[in-house]
């Protein structure tokens, strides 16, 4: 019998290898976080799947998530990306990424790094949930509504607070790996 799995994770080699070594692992490197915030943006209204398999075009059509780089885009920018079609061609994610970029640079400046301003909200640790099953888990909570609030206040945009749980979920701040999971005992010990 092979692995345990969480249900969401599916047959797909790319979920699967997302799922057994990124998601739920404690991120602490601003360029990587910047990045899952910007695919969790991207990704608003689209299964993961979909970004994941879109990923490596991201990385390479937003200079590697440099947020410098990104924050500097202009309208002749914004027109190649809405041309590129390795990836979400949204006019308006387009031009949260930017947007966003610049926020991200100005929570830098303000607090050393965002990592630091990110993880404060979960006290600087991840939080040990114990979900029996992917029902259980919910989409968003308290402190990811929290999250969500302070990010507009600061500028960003496509932050709800389900985008928040879910960059929450992908950057380790929460274990939500099914009790059942190899990859929950894994975590835990991290």
């Amino acid at each position: 019998m092979g692995k345990i799995r969480c249900q969401w994770a599916g047959a797909d080699p790319l979920y699967i290898r997302y799922h057994d070594t990124e998601w739920g692992v404690p991120l602490h490197d601003d360029r990587k976080l910047l990045e899952f915030l910007l695919l969790e943006g991207a990704q608003a209204g689209l299964s993961w799947i979909t970004i994941l398999r879109k990923r490596e075009n991201y990385r390479n059509a937003f200079d590697h998530f440099d947020p410098r780089k990104i924050a500097a885009y202009g309208a002749g920018k914004v027109e190649a990306l809405l041309s590129d079609k390795g990836i979400v061609r949204n006019r308006r994610k387009i031009e949260s990424a930017i947007q966003n970029a610049r926020a991200f640079l100005s929570v830098q400046k303000e607090f050393g790094n965002f990592d630091a301003y990110v993880w404060r909200f979960a006290e600087g640790r991840p939080i040990r949930n114990a979900w029996k099953t992917c029902e259980d888990i919910p989409a968003k909570t308290d402190m990811s509504t929290t999250m969500s609030m302070d990010l507009k206040k600061r500028g960003f945009t496509f932050v709800g607070p389900t985008i928040c749980y879910a960059l929450m979920q992908g950057i380790g701040m929460v274990n939500d790996h099914t009790t059942d999971c190899f990859r929950y005992h894994e975590i835990q010990q991290t």
